[in-house]
């Protein structure tokens, strides 16, 4: 049965639809799905503009990593559209200057045809270390190289555009799910508290053995959690 319920999920930065296929064929009986392909402009606000003109007058919205800075940005232009809000392995704050130096390091790989070598440094970062060796491994990397180095580089752009989330967190009521895997290297568990602690209904959940990607590394327990806070929370 499905619900009357309107969930966008927002991809991150290495990722395509495949990063969402499990929770939108599991979660499709409590929510009308649809994936926000996060690929219409280089600055944040042009991408929620893109989720928020494709998106009914009120609906849930969860992002991964770079989703997350997208669906806080749709939550910082429409607050009375936005019924909750899921962020999955990402963060409220705007980057430190070293994040900041290899963002714009990464977009010159992109740009100066180095991108293959990027990807190599990069994957394994994504994923807890015990699945360097499994299939999800080329998967991975595959769907970056689907994403390619264009597309990369303005979602980067993207991101050094984001404002810092901590006072929007602080000012919203509507329910906060904060979604961290356990072993992830690249935003922490202390991030994702920090988010729940802001939140006047906010909420951490920790995947165990997972890295930054919990949709993929562990899907059933992320699509558990995605349910608990479209049905409860």
């Amino acid at each position: 049965m499905v619900t009357n319920q309107y969930l966008v999920l927002v991809p991150g930065l290495i990722c395509d639809e495949e990063l969402w296929a499990y929770q939108r064929a599991h979660l499709s009986d409590v929510a009308d799905i649809t994936y926000a392909p996060a690929d219409e402009a280089d600055t944040m606000r042009g991408l929620a503009d893109a989720v928020l003109g494709a998106s009914p007058p009120r609906f849930s919205i969860a992002g991964f990593s770079m989703g997350g800075y997208v669906a806080l940005e749709v939550l910082r232009q429409a607050p009375g559209r936005v019924e909750r809000i899921a962020l999955l392995d990402t963060s409220s704050r705007v980057d430190t200057p070293d994040k900041a130096a290899s963002r714009v390091a990464a977009i010159a790989d992109c740009e100066e045809d180095r991108f293959g070598d990027l990807l190599d440094n990069f994957v394994p970062q994504l994923l807890h270390p015990d699945r360097h060796l499994d299939p999800l491994f080329a998967r991975v990397r595959a769907m970056g190289e689907r994403i390619g180095p264009d597309l990369f580089a303005a979602r980067h752009r993207a991101m050094q555009t984001r404002e810092d989330s901590r006072g929007l967190l602080r000012g919203t009521n509507i329910p906060v799910r904060a979604i961290v895997g356990r072993s992830d290297v690249l935003t922490s568990v202390a991030e994702h508290q920090e988010i729940a602690d802001l939140a006047q209904r906010g909420r951490l959940s920790i995947v165990e053995d997972c890295g930054h990607m919990p949709p993929l590394e562990n899907p059933a327990a992320a699509t558990a959690l995605l349910r608990d806070w479209l049905l409860y929370d």
